[in-house]
């Protein structure tokens, strides 16, 4: 027979794809680490799982890692889309169609799909991606525990808006892109924040030629915050570039559900629009988790679960809803404080609000809120003038956004029985370093018509009160509110501590009914306190208001008293009250410590705006003790702790102790631009005229230096005339103006005027002040001028003249002296200046 043919040798397969994985459609922007970290755990852990809210990117991270994985996996990457999936029973069926495995045969018997896929899967060295689990959690949970016990070289990348819960599972949060500041304009810098990138990226795709300019650099910033670095609600926003600019996006984004639709066609239908995004998660919720969630919306900066139960629980602990919903990756869980923070982000807290308002429940719950807040605040009040002070100020600035967010609210509410109350809480908070906020605040509060508890609408004038006296503003404003504050607290029994302040502060301020009642009167009471801490307060009132050579006593007695009581603040005033009158005496090295003290004690309180103001002064205090490097540090400590002060008063003094400094080292550029700064600061603030004289007499010093002699003459006869007309002037205020117009006889050679002006310093401003240069090289210039001899006999003689009148003979004396040097106009020097 013939020889068989041979038989054909079969054809080479094609190499089987091992993935399922789609290339990318767009560009990867950032995660670079993340990608790197998702590698690693899921050669570390059999079971990953990437968890974040929806939109996060968790998808697209899964898809960059897995896809960098393939070489390493002999038998592939499988992605494994659970989106279109409705029943946890079809899960196993959705593996095998992604292995596409459904209609093979295993050698087993079993109908079981799970059992089909885990004969398919026993030997194979595979990695599964099963993407989006959270709707059918239980069932892909179930699977993956199945798989990975009877699979030993399967590994599982799985992402889901929660973990899956089982055993060996690493999860990686996928956190939101890097974010930027709120932006001042820099363009460049911005791009460095992968948010920004993803979101020029996108609009370059859907507008060409895109760029981020300096002029809308605050608007990108903004609109990337607003969103939350939020890969998703990004690229939708970016979409909207076709037809928008930057500003008109920024400035829709209230309205982000209704603006933030129109995603890619072939996305999923929960992905096409931010809402969608959103409902999604809703859905999966239980009733109980949906009440919770609306509700934690009003927190503007997240909830303690003591709060968290008060507002969103009627009471009831609702700590098991919060980690639920945590573990759902709708809410961030913030643990680096005293206790942990459930907050939304703001997306998910528009989208609750919007449903709370569905609900009916919006005014209920703000009220809720605020009620809160207003028993936190009580609660806290005693505690902040006491050494347990640090831990409830803490407790009180995790609460800062909430204040101002529950306020603001109760105030366009209409709520002023809450808003009042609030204010009448918040004022010794506020007085720790948000001065500025809480003088706006309350006095919108006040504005709000309706009824409110009377001694809290006292309080929360005297709040207003406070305030204002703390910083440089004009003291006519204050007088208003104290009395409003001591005709509402007629009555009232037990007052507290901003009332007890008022009497006294009436007569400060020019606002006491009885012109018969003197300060000492009124502060009678309070030294009698059994309260040490009243005590000092009332002895640093009444040293306020005594010469400079009667305070030291009453001063040294508060600060004892309140070391006695551990508060912060207080010891600071007192130390830098006391190191005030040292420099004033020359004693520089002890007014530097004492400083320097006083820092310390504030700083722990976290009251930077006090801060800037006494570093600014220490180095002036370290220039004339001959530290210039120590007092450069000083101010560029200053500057640092500035970018966090908001209070223009606090910036205002700092910038003219500057100016002050500057001159003294005779550095005029930096002297004008301080004085320039403080006087921007300051543009829209009415300005104690008493504290308007100090800024004149320095614009004066400027002037002069520069030759401006008319210019000089003019500011220094208005400083004259304000410190003269106040009832407020103080003999640092005088002392300074009356040196300024001596330096100003010396300029046009008038030696002796100069004596006499300095004599005046002596018998009306308490003495020369030795913590700044000027009356001490006025004296010696004097001095030079006529001999020494010659200027100390006039010096005596013109103390004794002064001495026999009275403050009106004084005054008339010194203003028609001040008249003769400072007119007629200057058109130059004429020698003897001592600068």
């Amino acid at each position: 027979p013939a020889p068989a043919a041979p038989v054909a040798e079969p054809a080479a397969r094609p190499t089987a794809p091992r993935t399922n994985l789609r290339a990318g459609l767009s560009s990867f922007i950032g995660r670079d680490a993340d990608v790197a970290r998702v590698r690693d755990l899921v050669g570390e852990y059999r079971l990953t799982t990437l968890t974040g809210p929806g939109g996060s990117g968790k998808t697209r991270l899964a898809g960059e890692a897995s896809r960098g994985l393939t070489d390493r996996m002999p038998d592939g990457v499988w992605l494994v889309e659970l989106a279109p999936v409705a029943a946890g029973a079809d899960v196993p069926a959705a593996v095998l169609a992604a292995l596409d495995l459904r209609d093979q045969a295993f050698g087993t018997a079993t109908e079981d799909t799970t059992g089909r896929l885990v004969a398919a899967l026993r030997t194979r060295s595979a990695l599964l991606v099963l993407d989006n689990c959270e709707h059918v959690i239980d069932a892909a949970a179930a699977l993956a525990d199945r798989l990975l016990g009877d699979c030993p070289d399967l590994r599982i990348l799985a992402t889901s808006r929660e973990p899956l819960g089982i055993t060996g599972e690493a999860v990686w949060p996928v956190e939101p892109l890097a974010l930027p500041p709120a932006h001042d304009g820099d363009a460049a810098g911005l791009l460095r924040f992968d948010a920004v990138r993803l979101l020029v990226d996108r609009a370059r795709a859907v507008r060409p030629g895109f760029t981020v300019t300096d002029d809308d650099a605050p608007a990108v910033a903004r609109i990337c915050r607003a969103l939350d670095g939020m890969p998703l609600a990004i690229e939708l926003a970016a979409a909207r570039l076709r037809t928008m600019t930057v500003e008109q996006l920024a400035a829709r984004l209230d309205d982000r559900f209704r603006l933030l639709t129109g995603g890619s066609r072939t996305a999923l239908p929960r992905h096409q629009t931010l809402r969608a995004v959103v409902d999604w998660s809703w859905e999966l919720l239980s009733e109980r988790e949906r009440v919770v969630l609306r509700r934690l919306a009003v927190f503007a900066g997240g909830a303690t679960a003591e709060a968290a139960a008060r507002v969103c629980g009627d009471g009831a602990d609702v700590l098991d809803q919060l980690i639920s919903l945590s573990d759902r990756s709708l809410v961030v869980v913030d643990d680096d404080g005293e206790a942990p923070r459930y907050r939304l982000l703001e997306t998910i807290k528009a989208y609750g609000l919007e449903r709370l308002d569905e609900a009916g429940e919006l005014d209920a719950v703000r009220r809720a809120h605020i009620g809160w807040l207003i028993e936190l605040a009580v609660t806290a009040e005693p505690h902040l003038h006491r050494a347990e002070q640090l831990v409830w100020l803490r407790r009180m600035r995790a609460e800062h956004d909430d204040i101002t967010a529950a306020l603001r609210g109760a105030i366009a509410a209409g709520d002023a029985e809450n808003a009042v109350r609030l204010v009448a809480a918040c004022g010794w908070y506020w007085f720790s370093g948000h001065k500025s906020e809480g003088i706006e605040l309350g006095i919108e509060a006040l504005a709000v018509p309706g009824p409110t508890d009377r001694e809290a609408r006292a309080t929360a004038c005297a709040v207003v009160t406070f305030l204002i006296t703390s910083g440089v503003g004009d003291l006519r404003e204050a007088a208003d509110w104290v009395r409003q504050a001591r005709e509402l607290a007629v009555g009232v029994e037990n007052p507290g501590p901003f009332l007890r302040f008022m009497r006294p502060l009436s007569v400060i301020l020019g606002a006491e009914d009885d012109p018969l009642t003197s300060l000492a009167d009124t502060l009678a009471p309070l030294l009698e306190d059994p309260d040490p801490w009243f005590r000092a307060q009332a002895r640093l009132t009444r040293a306020q208001m005594l010469p400079a050579a009667e305070r030291e006593a009453d001063v040294t007695q508060a600060l004892a008293e309140f070391r006695l009581v551990g508060e912060r603040w207080g010891i600071s005033y007192a130390l830098t009250t006391l190191a005030d009158l040292f420099a004033r005496r020359g004693e520089l090295e002890r007014a530097i410590e004492y400083y320097e003290q006083a820092i310390v004690a504030i700083t722990e309180i976290g009251t930077i705006d006090d801060v800037v103001m006494m570093r600014s002064r220490l180095a002036q205090l370290r220039w004339l003790a001959g530290d210039h490097a120590g007092s450069d540090a000083e101010v560029a400590q200053a500057e640092r702790d500035a970018e966090q002060v908001a209070w223009p008063d606090g910036l205002a003094i700092m910038a003219l102790n500057r100016a002050s400094l500057a001159i003294w080292a005779g550095d005029r550029t930096t002297a004008e631009q301080q004085l320039d700064r403080a006087q921007a600061l300051l543009r829209d603030v009415p300005v104690h005229p008493v504290f308007r004289a100090v800024m004149l007499e320095l614009q004066a010093w400027m002037d002069a230096e520069h030759g401006r002699w008319d210019a000089a003459a003019a500011a220094r006869t208005e400083a004259l005339a304000a410190v003269l007309n106040s009832d407020d002037s103080d003999e640092e205020s005088v002392g300074a103006v009356l040196v300024g117009i001596a330096d100003h006889a010396l300029r046009r050679d008038r030696p002796a005027d100069a004596v006499r002006l300095l004599a005046a310093v002596e018998v009306l401003a308490g003495g020369l002040n030795r913590s700044t240069p000027w009356g001490v090289h006025a004296d010696e210039a004097a001095r030079a001028a006529l001999g020494d001899g010659a200027a100390s006999a006039l010096l005596e003689e013109t103390e004794r003249e002064l001495a026999g009148m009275d403050a009106d003979a004084a005054h008339s004396w010194l203003r028609e002296l001040a008249a003769s040097v400072l007119g007629p106009p200057l058109s130059g020097p004429a020698g003897g200046g001592t600068a």
